[in-house]
């Protein structure tokens, strides 16, 4: 992997630098908990581990893909918003001669943001629920690699919809040898994770401060 590995080397090793915040926007799906909570019990049954009832094999292989091509979707939009952090980041390097010459990124700020995020952003996705960020945050910038949009059903292959988090996985690993790169630590760089609502209510009230000073 063409990787410049270790902590960024620069001049100021105490240096920070304070980066745009991380803001996800929900995917609503009507009906996406029922298809997932029938694709997790259609797994089940295919494997014998649940007794599979009156449905057919072919029945329970249509709900687990439902399920997968859900999942998929959450997480290709999911990668939009990292995607778009990304590409905020990048401008901030853009502005900034030190950054530039010391060959930070996109696959920088991927890295760091799958193995290496702030205390703080760590804690608020615990505090979500969300355990493994690190699988959830890669597969969905893997899928964002090469679908522009979510793909439609009937482009994709059982196959591909059945494993897809097998091929995102190597869809971003292959991404993250695109370039030479100089891999980035969270203790140089500092951002703030926010839900979108919680994000446009922080603004709210800043508004509202400001307006009555």
């Amino acid at each position: 992997m063409d990787t410049v590995t270790g902590p960024l080397q620069l001049p100021q090793q105490q240096k920070t630098w304070k980066l745009p915040p991380l803001i996800l926007h929900p995917f609503s799906d009507a009906n996406g908990p029922t298809k997932l909570l029938e694709s997790s019990r259609a797994s089940l049954m295919l494997q014998g581990l649940l007794p599979s009832g009156e449905f057919t094999n072919f029945e329970l292989e249509q709900k687990l893909l439902e399920g997968r091509l859900c999942e998929l979707r959450m997480l290709f939009y999911l990668g939009r918003d990292l995607g778009r952090w990304i590409e905020q980041c990048m401008e901030v390097v853009n502005r900034d001669e030190e950054l530039r010459s010391a060959g930070v990124k996109t696959q920088s700020f991927a890295t760091m943001l799958v193995e290496d995020p702030p205390d703080n952003v760590r804690e608020k996705l615990k505090a979500w629920g969300v355990a493994d960020y690190k699988a959830i945050f890669s597969r969905a910038l893997g899928l964002n690699s090469i679908f522009m949009e979510v793909p439609d059903r009937s482009l994709l292959a059982s196959e591909f919809i059945r494993n897809y988090y097998r091929y995102a996985d190597h869809m971003f690993a292959c991404s993250q040898q695109m370039a030479t790169f100089t891999e980035i630590r969270s203790r140089n760089f500092q951002f703030d994770l926010f839900a979108s609502g919680e994000y446009t209510r922080m603004l709210e009230r800043e508004w509202e401060t400001g307006s009555g000073e």
